[in-house]
């Protein structure tokens, strides 16, 4: 049964990711990307554009959009050597032709953000979503995108 994840990520790292073909959550922790299969679905959403540890800075670089969507490849999470003794797990992604779209675009649209707290949840850095929330948005990132492939034609 293929399922749908959202995962939470700085726009930036978001980008390492879609140009190397791979995903990594929760500062590269293993156990969230054991439950991901190949197959399934994901979908970036970025708070921000840069990461920062400092929840000071973080209002000053708001960028609140789905900026990456892909479908798991055949595989196991599989650990990468970043230096200085930094060994995240990764999981391969193929990406998607898609253009970044605002949470704003669709949020009254998900079910997901219907709850009060419901950016509280996206704390765990990877979480599940329902088909319905996973094509609503792929909907919109496919859309946004439309316009930018007649032009590269």
């Amino acid at each position: 049964m293929t399922r749908n994840w959202l995962a939470v990520a700085s726009a930036e790292h978001v980008e390492i990711g879609l140009n190397e073909g791979f995903m990594q959550v929760s500062h590269g922790k293993a156990s969230p990307l054991r439950r991901i299969q190949p197959g399934d679905r994901i979908v970036y959403y970025s708070p921000n554009r840069h990461y920062t540890p400092s929840h000071a800075l973080r209002g000053k670089d708001q960028l609140q959009a789905f900026t990456a969507i892909g479908t798991v490849k055949p595989g196991t999470p599989y650990q990468a050597d970043m230096g200085f003794g930094f060994r995240p797990y990764r999981r391969d992604v193929a990406w998607h032709d898609a253009a970044a779209t605002p949470l704003a675009m669709v949020k009254d649209m998900l079910a997901f953000t219907q709850d009060k707290n419901w950016g509280y949840r996206l704390r765990q850095g990877v979480v599940e979503i329902s088909d319905a929330d996973m094509t609503t948005i792929a909907e919109a990132m496919f859309t946004a995108a439309a316009p930018l492939r007649r032009q590269a034609a």
